[in-house]
């Protein structure tokens, strides 16, 4: 009896062996979608049966932390008009987010992805096995099946950013020099003039928050207009003046 059971565990380890050798297939390798050809094709109720992109967080460390906490801010910006999939968005932000937990601390930075993968990539299977030729037939009907995602990036197009303290910068050069292993194509790191993520320069904004004319917007900030109403503003956010003109910032 225990002999039969030695025999029926083995057999059935034996078939499970083979049912999962038969029924996975690798997937193709990320060069194969690296250039940009014809249209963008998105999910869409069209377009069913999408598998969901490897990255599912695009914020870590402390997304909640004021504008003010980190003035510091770095950026990955892509050199080539390429596809990234979104398993190489996973991995680099990964490698980005281990090293700056371990070197500058979990509560000293905000990372953020700045790509979302929305491109499908598609694969036409085709048939490995013996007498395949006579089962399929070659090029008629070789629009593919979705295989993964990508997201289509631009030249000067900024990838990751983090933001951080001053003390904090030079790590993030490192954290980032780490992420471009992770990506194909030429990546350049570039240390931002502006504050944090704002579009506001750090001279300009330290001089309209000592003014009270820039307020913190949760990451980002908000400079004051003299525009509007001003029946439904407080006494202190009345301005007399434009904050820019011609998008230069004007200082009293």
């Amino acid at each position: 009896k225990s002999l039969s059971l030695d025999i029926g565990s083995l057999l059935a380890r034996r078939d499970g062996k083979k049912r999962q050798t038969t029924s996975t297939m690798a997937r193709r390798p990320a060069r194969c979608y690296r250039v940009i050809k014809n249209k963008p094709y998105p999910k869409s109720r069209y377009c069913r049966g999408v598998p969901d992109p490897k990255i599912r967080i695009y914020d870590a460390g402390m997304k909640k932390y004021s504008v003010d906490a980190f003035p510091a801010c770095v950026h990955l910006v892509s050199f080539e008009k390429e596809q990234v999939s979104s398993e190489s968005l996973e991995a680099g932000r990964i490698a980005a987010n281990k090293y700056m937990v371990k070197n500058a601390g979990k509560d000293a930075f905000h990372l953020r992805v700045r790509l979302h993968p929305f491109h499908v990539l598609r694969i036409n299977k085709m048939l490995s096995c013996a007498g395949a030729d006579r089962l399929q037939q070659g090029m008629r009907g070789a629009f593919g099946k979705p295989q993964g995602v990508a997201s289509r990036i631009s030249i000067g197009q900024v990838m990751l950013s983090i933001r951080t303290k001053d003390v904090h910068a030079e790590k993030a050069v490192e954290a980032f020099r780490r992420a471009k292993f992770k990506f194909p194509g030429r990546q350049q790191i570039v240390q931002s003039t502006n504050w944090g993520f704002t579009k506001f320069k750090r001279d300009d904004y330290v001089k309209w928050k000592a003014s009270g004319r820039a307020l913190p917007d949760g990451v980002n900030a908000k400079v004051l207009s003299h525009h509007g109403p001003l029946a439904a503003r407080p006494v202190e956010h009345i301005q007399d003046g434009a904050a820019m003109k011609y998008k230069r910032p004007l200082h009293d």
